[in-house]
């Protein structure tokens, strides 16, 4: 363990504790401090990692104090707090590995690719999908030649009825104010993907969506305002008794989505989150405002088109569904399997991928969690950050689409980058 990687946290929730249990688990780092401002996060990080009280801090400025306690931070904090540290830590000479999106809005975005550049640092964003051996074999046929040259790219984000409700009208990214537009803090994932598979850069894009179900007007007759009061819960989809009391007994549910409800894992412990916190309540009466559908039209300026379309309703199994269409051939995938069409001779094969436990973040991401962590352990100790596709300058490019596709749904029009 002696040429380990040694890694802070800063905000040890859902995120940054997946990613530094990851990290420890491999085998190749060592967690040695976190800063988090919740006593019982913070608490039951620091016990889960064996930390000792002076590498447990409140706020991440106590990593500045001193000498350096760590060769690299996760910095997992909420969105919009993402700036701060990650510009003072990789000024501090940390590599940092930040969780997306970089920042909510494009000039904070800007200074955080700017002190990355400046700091000779290495550094990274936690693009996910681009890790995966689904899309390293994508890549692998597109790079070989299989699909001749890429003409069009259909790809579906299908976000999951009960992930909707859980981070996107009851949870911490519900409002744009208060985190960012759906298409920033959920499928920049996706818009940085495409960009990635097709390799080339955007020259237009235009978008259409909004928030078609999750709001008042939508509400049943007989509905309470929280799920533990309703008269009509049992029919409901988003029941949140339903969702939060069906992952009892199951330590990964537990951890999450349950984890961000309560840390008390039993039925009382549950439904008393229920009844007092921002879980329990009826997705029809929530404060949200993010969209629950989009589509986005891109044009590469190879002259190559792509559509994302994002949806809440969809299945939960969290793996995108892909259609890549070439001149020599084309190629539809889950995330777990792949077919590719050869028109020259028109015969059809089948590519199984291995992609981990699920697609969603409590399965890590089709192996896309662990993927990251050991491309940026190893970028850490070799001093080589080539093996990181989601440097700063890739991260902001695709970042700067998203806020071009949101312009472009905002004013309905067609927007050029």
């Amino acid at each position: 363990m002696a040429d380990s990687v040694s890694i802070a946290v800063v905000g040890a929730g859902s995120r940054g504790g997946m990613y530094a249990r990851v990290a420890a688990e491999s085998g190749r780092a060592r967690v040695v401090a976190v800063a988090e401002p919740d006593d019982e996060r913070r608490e039951r990080f620091a016990a889960e990692f064996g930390l000792s009280a002076s590498r447990v801090h409140r706020d991440w400025a106590g990593l500045l104090d001193g000498p350096r306690v760590a060769d690299a931070v996760i910095v997992a904090t909420q969105d919009q707090l993402h700036v701060e540290p990650a510009v003072a830590l990789l000024g501090r000479g940390y590599d940092v590995l930040l969780e997306k999106p970089m920042a909510p809005t494009l000039p904070e975005a800007e200074r955080i690719a700017e002190a990355a550049a400046a700091s000779g640092r290495i550094f990274a964003v936690c693009h996910v999908l681009r890790y995966t051996p689904y899309t390293a074999t994508v890549r692998e046929l597109i790079r070989d030649g299989a699909l001749g040259d890429v003409i069009n790219v259909q790809h579906l984000e299908p976000v999951g009825w009960w992930h909707q409700a859980h981070s996107y009208v009851r949870g911490n990214w519900r409002s744009e104010a208060g985190s960012g537009p759906m298409l920033l803090t959920k499928s920049c994932h996706d818009v940085d993907w495409i960009m990635h598979v097709v390799g080339d850069g955007v020259a237009r894009v235009s978008s259409f969506g909004g928030l078609a179900h999750f709001r008042p007007d939508r509400q049943p007759a007989g509905a309470a305002d929280r799920c533990v009061d309703c008269a009509v819960e049992r029919e409901c989809p988003y029941s949140a008794k339903r969702l939060y009391l069906g992952c009892l007994g199951d330590a990964r549910r537990e951890r999450w989505p349950l984890g961000p409800v309560t840390s008390d894992a039993t039925e009382a412990g549950v439904l008393h989150a229920l009844r007092t916190g921002p879980y329990g309540r009826c997705v029809y009466r929530c404060d949200n405002d993010v969209v629950d559908h989009q589509v986005v039209n891109f044009e590469f300026a190879g002259g190559a088109t792509a559509t994302l379309t994002m949806t809440a309703f969809s299945p939960s199994d969290g793996y995108r569904r892909t259609r890549i269409f070439g001149s020599h051939g084309s190629l539809e995938g889950d995330g777990r399997t792949l077919t590719l069409t050869d028109f020259r001779d028109g015969g059809e094969r089948v590519i199984p991928v291995p992609a981990g436990a699920g697609g969603t973040a409590a399965g890590g991401h089709g192996g896309g969690d662990a993927g990251l962590v050991e491309a940026f352990l190893t970028a850490v100790r070799t001093r080589d950050d080539s093996v990181l596709g989601s440097g700063a300058a890739a991260s902001l490019d695709s970042h700067r689409v998203v806020w071009a596709a949101e312009q472009a749904r905002h004013t309905g029009t067609v927007v050029a980058l």
